[in-house]
């Protein structure tokens, strides 16, 4: 009797967890075979305040590519796809004060905004163009400028896993 419940129970379990993924989908989820399309990676245009931005977005863009596995990165300038982008904004807001002085901020929220264009490189068809948003958190410390240089880092990879996951997710 009790091995019979148990058995019902496991079933009613491995039924639940099989059911929780049946939305999933293996690869990529715009209904391209995985590498089929290759994408190229202009170095990202840095119109903000600050240094290197622009480089280290570029960079995460291009690893964020191989990583995910949608699209193969091309840098012979053949790819089908390529990827232009602007930083245009770059700024801090600040989420938690000192105790000691309540106008000075200890964690700051960094946001940096890029305008992007996704073409064809054949046709020059325009798969997107839009203004794509990053953010990550930050704590100063005692040292704002170390703190900022290195949140560039995963600033960027927000940036770019957005950007990829627009071009990832569209279907044209």
């Amino acid at each position: 009797m009790i091995w019979r419940a148990i058995k019902i129970s496991s079933l009613s379990l491995a039924a639940a967890v099989l059911a929780g993924c049946a939305g999933y989908h293996l690869g990529p989820t715009n209904g391209e075979a995985s590498g089929s399309r290759s994408v190229e990676i202009l170095p990202f245009n840095n119109q903000t305040m600050q240094p290197r931005l622009g480089d280290s977005v570029t960079e995460a863009v291009r690893e964020r590519v191989q990583t995910d596995g949608t699209f193969h990165l091309d840098t012979h300038g053949t790819a089908d796809i390529v990827i232009t982008g602007t930083l245009s904004h770059y700024g801090r807001e600040g989420l938690s004060f000192l105790n000691s002085d309540s106008f000075t901020p200890d964690n700051y929220r960094v946001g940096v905004v890029a305008h992007v264009v996704a073409r064809e490189r054949s046709t020059g068809k325009l798969i997107f163009e839009k203004d794509v948003k990053g953010f990550t958190l930050l704590h100063t410390g005692t040292d704002l400028n170390s703190a900022d240089r290195q949140a560039m880092p995963l600033l960027a990879e927000d940036l770019a896993r957005n950007i990829i996951g627009l071009l990832a997710e569209d279907k044209w």
